[in-house]
C-alpha cells in the first residue's frame, strides 16, 4: 500500500496563517543565530534559570557550579559565553563574579517561541 494512503494528508497551506509577514534580514538573522547559538546548550540554559530564579535575580558563579555539578572554570566559561551574547552581565566583588539577566534580552528568542 502507497505511503499516501496510509498517511492523511493536509494542505496547509490553505488554512494555516504564515508564520512571517517579510523575510527577515541577513543582518538579523545572523544576530539571531549568535544569541540561539549561545543558549543552544543544557548548561546554558539551565545557568540563565538559575541567575533568574536566584535572590534578587542575581547569583555568584559559587553558587552556580554545584546545582550544574560541572566545575568552576567549565561554569566561568558557559557564563561567559551568556555575558558574550548579552544575555548576563557580570561584576566582579572581590575574587568572586556576579550575574545578572539583562532585562528584555530573552525577548527576540521569546518572540520566536511564541510563532512557532
Amino acid at each position: 500500500m502507497p505511503v499516501a494512503e496510509l498517511l492523511p494528508l493536509t494542505d496547509v497551506t490553505a488554512c494555516c496563517a504564515p508564520l512571517t509577514r517579510a523575510a527577515m534580514p541577513a543582518s538579523a538573522a545572523e544576530g539571531l543565530a549568535r544569541a540561539l547559538k549561545a543558549l543552544a546548550d543544557p548548561a546554558r540554559l539551565r545557568l540563565v534559570s538559575l541567575v533568574a530564579a536566584h535572590a534578587d535575580q542575581e547569583a555568584c558563579v559559587c553558587d552556580l557550579t554545584e546545582p550544574l555539578g560541572l566545575a568552576q572554570p567549565t561554569v566561568s566559561h558557559h557564563l561567559k559565553v551568556l555575558v558574550d551574547a548579552g544575555f548576563l552581565t557580570r561584576s566582579k566583588r572581590g575574587t568572586w563574579a556576579y550575574y545578572r539577566l539583562v532585562p528584555g534580552s530573552l525577548d527576540s528568542v521569546a518572540a520566536i517561541l511564541r510563532t512557532v
